[in-house]
């Protein structure tokens, strides 16, 4: 805030791990739903749970941090930090960071987006810094939150792959709340029509909308030849 952007060596958008940040990789796949749903520091909708739980949460955030803040791939990154205190950190090219830290409630964000440029009184309690024991900070690890290394994929490639990633990722987490595939099968979904998918720029939202309903549409014949019904 108030920083010239020209100076900015990378951001950091700050991820809780989900509800499996410390499970055995060996268990993952068979996570059920309901323990997926389960998670240790935030209350969101269902899909955004899932998400949160694949970490596919955070590579959305960064395709949309990458054009909202007109910033390249190399320059955006994700820390694993299962407090959820702090929420984004920028780092200089001096090497200072700034960092931005808040209580762990979505009525914070939300409503300083309806407030912007202006910061409203809340009855939230403020942050005790005191009270404050530990903040963790872990790299992704891949093998654990495979679907982040393809939306990373698809933030570098550009082109229509974001709109493939997230088409693909809503019928597959639907697919998931339905019971109709395991957690681990989520990957394959969104893997499968990544994968196939043959890159054009993007000029109109109907093109847009074009691409999205041909990838949820192949996403729902992968699950048929798997034998799931839609």
């Amino acid at each position: 805030m108030g920083q010239n952007k020209k100076f900015i060596k990378k951001v950091y958008l700050t991820a809780s791990g989900g509800p499996f940040f410390r499970v055995p990789l060996s268990e993952l796949s068979g996570k059920s739903l309901a323990e997926a749903l389960k998670h240790p520091r935030w209350k969101m909708g269902r899909k955004v749970t899932i998400d949160s739980a694949t970490l596919m949460n955070k590579g959305l955030e960064l395709i949309e941090a990458r054009w909202l803040f007109n910033l390249q791939p190399h320059q955006l990154g994700v820390l694993i930090h299962p407090q959820s205190i702090v929420h984004a950190l920028v780092e200089f090219q001096d090497g200072s960071v700034l960092a931005q830290l808040s209580q762990t409630d979505m009525r914070i964000p939300i409503q300083y987006a309806l407030s912007y440029p202006e910061r409203w009184a809340t009855l939230l309690p403020a942050l005790n810094l005191t009270e404050i024991r530990d903040l963790e900070f872990y790299p992704v690890e891949e093998q654990r939150y495979p679907l982040f290394g393809l939306a990373i994929k698809a933030l570098e490639a550009g082109l229509s792959f974001p709109v493939v990633l997230n088409a693909a990722n809503e019928v597959a987490v639907q697919a998931f709340l339905e019971e109709r595939i395991s957690f681990g099968e989520i990957f394959g979904v969104v893997n499968y029509c990544v994968g196939r998918h043959r890159p054009r720029a993007l000029r109109s939202l109907e093109e847009i909308l074009l691409v999205d309903s041909d990838s949820r549409e192949q996403a729902k014949n992968y699950l048929r030849s798997k034998g799931n019904v839609i």
